[in-house]
């Protein structure tokens, strides 16, 4: 099985470009197959039956390891089982039937219209700094961009008399994203006289630059933030992203149509944007059960005054 493993290792190393650190991984999480292969008395990897690698999954269950490092290993050992085809060292793949464990997806954590109300109203626009920090934060609630899209905006980028903006996103994928009226606002104001302050005699062609005339970076950012939520009394945890979920959030809670909102998030898979009428679902749950008569954590009806004299 070891002179599979070092022929797998090189083919992937050479043909497939992986990272050193993902060919280790695939090494030790490969390691580990054969040796419940041989307790299991299957001495050649190239004869491993579906349920020898059922039976590997389950002893990693069994160790406490995430459906997510289940998911790593199982991604190993297929490409491994379809190497030893490709190389005719096999006839059958025993992962070709096996589903990838797939983790529960968290909810994802966002602002209420309160907080977002009190971080917005944070920034001090008396000054050009606070002009710049106002129009990002109206920006990014407003278009639900995510912090690198945010800070690679250029001047050309934003179309505030369309009402709208071009966003860079991931693999450099372009998408038109709407602008409310008061974030098209907030980024006037500063286009109008703040920025160029900051500039001085500088040019950029970034829309949002520091004050050394250097584009805004996502790391500037996040400490901005975490600066303003603290001014506006925030106190759980808050990161740019959490805005971003805060923006999807408020949309579909008011009907907004799901693929609009995939569209200007700009996800490619619609199910990545479902995950938001999850959160819609659970809001309601907590509602009902803290309001509704027959919920069991329903507060008691107050009970009824007795007018004077009855």
């Amino acid at each position: 099985m070891e002179g599979y493993l070092d022929a797998f290792i090189a083919f992937i190393r050479a043909e497939r470009g992986l990272s050193g650190k993902t060919v280790d991984a695939y090494a030790a999480d490969l390691t580990a197959y054969f040796e419940d292969l041989r307790a299991r008395g299957v001495l050649d990897a190239a004869r491993a039956k579906q349920e020898d690698v059922t039976a590997h999954l389950m002893q990693l269950g069994a160790k406490g390891l995430s459906k997510r490092s289940q998911a790593r290993h199982l991604a190993a050992v297929r490409g491994f089982h379809r190497f030893l085809i490709a190389e005719k060292h096999a006839e059958k793949d025993p992962t070709e039937d096996l589903d990838t464990p797939r983790a529960a997806r968290k909810l994802p954590s966002f602002l209420t219209l309160e907080e977002v109300e009190q971080l917005l109203a944070a920034p001090d626009e008396r000054h050009p700094t606070g002009m710049r920090d106002k129009a990002m934060l109206e920006l990014l609630y407003a278009t639900g961009l995510r912090v690198s899209e945010l800070c690679s905006l250029g001047i050309n980028d934003v179309q505030l008399g369309a009402g709208y903006l071009i966003a860079k996103g991931k693999g450099s994928k372009e998408r038109i994203v709407p602008v409310g009226s008061i974030a098209s606002e907030k980024v006037q104001a500063y286009l109008g006289g703040p920025r160029q302050h900051l500039l001085g005699k500088r040019q950029s062609r970034s829309l949002f630059i520091t004050p050394r005339g250097g584009a805004f970076t996502r790391q500037g950012f996040w400490k901005l933030l975490k600066r303003y939520a603290l001014k506006a009394g925030i106190r759980k945890p808050i990161s740019p992203h959490k805005l971003r979920h805060s923006f999807a959030t408020h949309l579909v809670e008011r009907g907004a149509d799901l693929r609009a909102v995939q569209a200007m998030l700009g996800h490619a898979d619609l199910a990545t944007t479902q995950i938001y009428t999850h959160v819609n679902s659970a809001r309601l749950r907590a509602v009902y059960d803290e309001h509704h008569p027959r919920s069991e954590t329903a507060a008691p009806p107050r009970p009824k005054r007795r007018k004077p004299g009855a």
